[in-house]
């Protein structure tokens, strides 16, 4: 695939290959995490106080377009569904962005269970798939855990949501205040979003609502007697704050002194981060570009390396026609075209890098991004 910021089409094979490698945290197979630590006790708090059956589902992170979309009631040509942040496959398969599109296919299968559980809890941990910006709190591939109870008997409702938010807050943030405050989600009724205090601000953790009842119906199950509660939690962030982790990809850090923190909840221990290294580029290209598409051209320009880059920042759009003679020479930059400046913090968590290695890095990205006649070299 071309890493051309602003022109997105179906990802390559080998960018889905390099996908698919990343290690879900969440999935005990792959060795033992601290994310893990939180799915646990939140479906132990949920089961435990609901007495009801639990089901953890994991399916392949390719899904369809119906799935992730159109069976959660999506609209048609709705922002979300825009490949400036989705990571297509081909026109009905991508790489999922959210782990609700776990749940069509799951109350599918319990509608054709010839004795479905009364009361279950379905628990979908697992990676979901972004374009998305690049900075300490965000990565294209962040952990999700959603939460759906589904009932037969008496409907669930607002009272029953506000006691899930009460018991998921406590397991995964004890003694943490929270707040709701009314959201909208297409797959829900009563829609709310969740916020925790943390060091003087309100943070957003996570989503929730009442099963929409048409979802329900569509998967084969009576909304008439079956009723649902639906939760989608971010665990990355969830984690941060628990372990107060200054750093997202401090989750996948291979230093011995990091990696062996990141097996439990207790609180961070610093070590001694390197120091930062700064390269600023000043880019042509065909139009301005979303945070969101920039970090994600970073990531795919640098492919096993992007760990390596703490954060990307969009500083200024200057439309070639505004610029001077002499910079309009110097970039090659074509009528109609844009000049933007960005700039590129490398840090790596287990050494120094030289200001080679980061010429090196910023060379690369250089010369994916770029879109003008003339060229500048670090190296």
């Amino acid at each position: 695939m071309s890493t051309s910021v602003g022109s997105v089409s179906a990802l390559s094979v080998q960018d889905v290959r390099r996908a698919l490698s990343i290690r879900d945290l969440t999935d005990p197979a792959a060795g033992l995490h601290g994310l893990q630590l939180l799915v646990t006790a939140t479906a132990d708090a949920l089961a435990g106080r609901w007495g009801c059956t639990r089901r953890v589902c994991r399916r392949s992170p390719i899904v369809s377009v119906a799935d992730n979309y159109d069976r959660l009631h999506y609209p048609p040509g709705g922002a979300a569904r825009d490949a400036r942040y989705t990571r297509y496959l081909c026109e009905t398969a991508l790489l999922r962005t959210q782990m609700s599109a776990v749940i069509p296919p799951s109350l599918r299968e319990l509608a054709a269970e010839a004795e479905p559980p009364t009361d279950v809890l379905l628990v979908c941990p697992g990676l979901v798939y972004r374009r998305d910006c690049i900075d300490r709190l965000h990565t294209g591939e962040p952990h999700q855990l959603d939460l759906w109870r589904v009932r037969r008997g008496t409907p669930l409702g607002p009272a029953d949501l506000g006691e899930m938010i009460a018991q998921v807050v406590e397991a995964l943030l004890p003694g943490r205040s929270h707040r709701v405050s009314v959201a909208h989600h297409p797959y829900t009724t009563d829609g709310l979003q969740i916020d925790v205090y943390n060091g003087g601000e309100w943070v957003e953790v996570g989503e929730c609502g009442l099963a929409l009842p048409a979802l329900l119906k569509e998967s084969g199950l009576d909304p008439a007697t079956t009723s649902g509660l639906a939760m989608g939690l971010g665990l990355d962030r969830i984690l941060m704050l628990r372990k107060e982790l200054p750093d997202i990809r401090l989750l996948r850090a291979e230093d011995p002194r990091i990696a062996e923190q990141m097996l439990d909840l207790t609180p961070w221990r610093p070590v001694s981060l390197m120091p930062p290294v700064r390269r600023d580029l000043s880019l042509a290209l065909d139009e301005p570009p979303l945070p969101e598409e920039l970090g994600h051209a970073v990531r795919l320009a640098l492919a096993d390396d992007a760990a390596l880059v703490e954060c990307v920042e969009l500083r200024d759009v200057t439309p070639a026609e505004d610029l001077p003679a002499a910079a309009c020479e110097r970039l090659g930059i074509a009528p109609g075209q844009v000049n933007v400046l960005v700039r590129v913090v490398f840090r790596a968590l287990d050494r120094t890098l030289t200001d080679d290695a980061c010429n090196q890095l910023r060379d690369r990205v250089y010369r994916s991004l770029h879109r003008g006649t003339r060229w500048a070299w670090a190296r």
